[in-house]
């Protein structure tokens, strides 16, 4: 196993090789000697890019690039016998040598070099914008990072620790056989490595280091040529236009893979991927498929035969974790069909044994690795979270032992320096990729608040306090639940302009429906453990009115919501909870069915569950993950089949429902606002005027307080239901 191990500044040792010590030169020809060397031996033979043509392109190394490559300064990269470089046939364009090339700008002595302007622009450590989670007590010095300076540095050279070619890392713990102090007295060389008998220490600052370990002494290394075979040979010749689809619709909300330096590699014809990474995105991107015009009407490739090279693949991959490990099982963890609750564990697992649980903003790995493993931290950390959630088991990571600083803006730079360089994309792809960013990171804070629910009230030990608590239980939940609802209140009311629904461009896909599906699950899990403690028999009249009304409130909220989702927003990409999140709400219609005190309420219920139902089948032909919440609303009628029948509100006494009577007007009863008061500890003064013999309407106040017709951000309405469905 990899183990971290966090060496202790303040014991003596030797005095190892500075990690920065070489000279700008002898680092720069260090490295690129290094890089052309790990190419060479780590190529492995893959079936090249098609080309088209007959008529080879003559042209040796020395010439001149092409028009679009020399535009794009892309290296231009022509096989032997093709007729277009590598980059024109991906974007399926002529490749031409028509314009003359750009006179350069003579530099004066005196003027600084671009890429130093640029190095200490991005250099610093980013600021924590908002945290989430626990933050390590100490901050560990700084260790300089060598960075190549040539024209084309490789993009997986030594300097990476994550995405080796033909290593892979292992943490070193604390309380491992290899000793913090005996560490210390290695003789590390420029590239922070020590070499011994087991493997290569890789020290990435003065208290953490990992042992890299040769892949080959991992089983079945050789089959990854054969699988990345495997895979382009079932989605051939439609491969790019699936990467495409991916960074178009997925990645901007999901953004866990590094996209210029994965577009670079393919324009430089470099085919060497993980084979599951891959697999997984061309899986995820096949549910566009219909959706382009240019392959509607194609073969579609079979997305079964590519799950099963993605599953034997991952768990070979699994025997020699890299990044891409973590990136592939979270792909794969996307798919609407996958509900895997093991492969999340493992992921956790193996997240772990590459120190993404650390904070790695100070370590001695490129700048870009450092954003890509914090976005790959905190979708792990969703993964874990959600899954604990909608699988109702104990969750995998802890605040205590979580150091991943809060996302910032420079977490989601794509260049290989880690800067930003949007001139590289058109206007569209950046507003999309900005809109994508905003919408992950609001998707961390929000996932922050759930963890804190399933804490507070879904843990084995506050499960016994509140079965301590008795026929106090319901004052204890209220209690403890008003500080997280207030956070939740202040996420929701905080969300940026971008991020909300009515941000919906036509005939453009919006993604903003997850988000705002996983704000109402996260309402629903914490009004769910309200409703759950009450007792007709035994709960006051006025508390039993206050929380049921509530719920009865999120519910309603959460039903209109889904209600008035439009094509752009189900047909775009929803996070791998969102079919559990859209059941949740029928679950707890079901809840508040079941739980009524009378026969009217229970009637209530069960025509907005048809309603409900409804709305599901008919969007279900425009995502097809919602068929999965039909089944279990049907599942869950058939139990409520069993449901004895509830007394009428005229057979009831009020005092035991607390329900307001008819007659009373709505200025005598407590208003929305009042009842989420209450469930703070604000309570109104008590309803001592009700009398018994109230029908039950619904409840007075039916104001929709999350989502009104302005706020929704959607017109289209399911017809109305057919009375006899039930």
């Amino acid at each position: 196993m990899t183990t971290v191990l966090a060496l202790q500044p303040a014991m003596p040792r030797p005095s190892p090789v500075p990690i920065a010590a070489a000279t700008h030169s002898q680092t720069q020809t260090q490295t690129q000697t290094k890089g052309a060397m790990l190419g060479k031996e780590n190529i492995v033979q893959v079936r090249p890019i098609s080309t088209t043509g007959a008529t080879a392109n003559i042209r040796t190394r020395r010439e001149r690039p092409c028009d679009a490559c020399r535009r794009r300064k892309s290296r231009c990269v022509i096989h032997e016998g093709a007729v277009l470089c590598v980059l024109c046939e991906f974007h399926k364009q002529d490749c031409t040598f028509v314009q003359s090339p750009q006179p350069r700008k003579r530099k004066l002595p005196s003027e600084p070099k671009k890429d130093d302007i640029k190095k200490r622009s991005t250099d610093p450590v980013p600021e924590v914008k908002k945290s989430v989670s626990a933050k390590p007590n100490g901050t560990p010095k700084q260790i300089a990072v060598q960075v190549s300076s040539g024209p084309n540095p490789p993009q997986f050279s030594g300097e990476t620790l994550g995405l080796q070619r033909r290593k892979h890392s292992r943490y070193i713990g604390l309380t491992t056989p290899f000793d913090a102090t005996l560490i210390g007295l290695s003789q590390f060389d420029t590239h922070n490595e020590s070499n011994f008998d087991l493997g290569t220490l890789r020290r990435v600052n003065d208290h953490e280091c990992f042992i890299m370990l040769p892949d080959e002494t991992a089983q079945d290394f050789n089959e990854d040529a054969e699988a990345l075979n495997a895979i382009e040979n079932i989605v051939a010749p439609h491969g790019s236009a699936l990467v495409d689809i991916y960074f178009r619709i997925i990645h901007p909300s999901f953004p866990i893979v590094q996209k210029r330096i994965f577009y670079e590699r393919l324009r430089n014809g470099d085919r060497q991927f993980s084979p599951p990474l891959l697999a997984g995105m061309y899986i995820l991107a096949l549910n566009w498929w219909v959706h382009e015009p240019e392959l509607a009407h194609l073969r579609k490739p079979d997305a079964a035969k590519l799950d099963v090279i993605a599953s034997k693949s991952l768990s070979i991959a699994m025997q020699r974790p890299k990044l891409s490990t973590v990136q592939a099982g979270l792909l794969l963890l996307q798919r609407p069909e996958a509900d895997s609750w093991s492969l999340t564990t493992q992921l956790v697992a193996i997240g772990q044994e590459l120190g993404l649980h650390l904070d790695c903003s100070n370590w001695s790995v490129p700048q870009w690795e450092k954003g890509l493993r914090n976005r790959i931290a905190w979708g792990l950390y969703m993964q874990d979270k959600w899954s604990s959630l909608i699988h109702g088991r104990p969750s995998h990571i802890f605040s205590a032992n979580w150091a991943v600083r809060a996302i910032s803006d420079e977490n989601f730079h794509e260049n290989e320096d880690g800067s930003s360089n949007p001139e590289h994309e058109d206007e569209n792809e950046n507003e999309e990729a900005e809109k994508g960013q905003i919408l992950f990171a609001q998707m961390i804070s929000l996932t922050a608040i759930m963890a804190e629910i399933m804490d507070t009230f879904y843990t084995q030990v506050a499960i016994q306090d509140l079965a301590n608590a008795g026929k106090n239980s319901t004052q204890l939940i209220l209690e403890r639940a008003k500080p997280v609802q207030i956070r939740l209140k202040e996420w929701f009311a905080k969300l940026p302009a971008s991020a909300r629904m009515d941000n919906v461009v036509a005939n453009q896909l919006s993604a903003t429906g997850y988000l705002h599906l996983a704000y109402f699950a996260t309402e629903i899990t914490l009004h769910r453990r309200i409703v759950q403690s009450l007792d007709p028999a035994t709960s006051d009249a006025y508390l039993l009115y206050i929380c049921r009304s509530a719920a009865k409130t999120r519910l309603i909220s959460a039903m209109d919501f889904v209600n008035r989702l439009r094509p752009e927003h189900l047909q775009a990409f929803w996070y791998f909870p969102s079919k559990t999140n859209f059941t949740l709400i029928g679950t707890f219609g079901s809840l508040l069915w079941a739980t009524a005190p009378a026969q009217e309420e229970a009637e209530f219920y069960k025509t907005r569950l048809r309603e409900y139902r409804w709305t599901l089948s008919v969007s279900s032909k425009r995502a097809e993950f919602l068929d999965y919440a039909v089944q279990m609303l049907d599942a869950s009628k058939a139990m409520l089949n069993n449901l004895a029948k509830k007394p009428s509100y005229v057979e009831n006494q009020i005092s035991k429902v607390g329900v307001p009577a008819q007659s009373v007007t709505s200025t005598q009863l407590p208003t929305q606002e009042h009842d989420q008061d209450a469930l703070m500890g604000d309570a109104p003064p008590s309803l001592s005027r009700i009398t018994s013999n109230s029908a039950f309407s619904g409840f007075s106040n039916e104001t929709l307080d999350q989502y009104g017709s302005d706020q929704a951000g959607g017109t289209r309405s399911p017809s109305s239901p057919p009375t006899s469905v039930g």
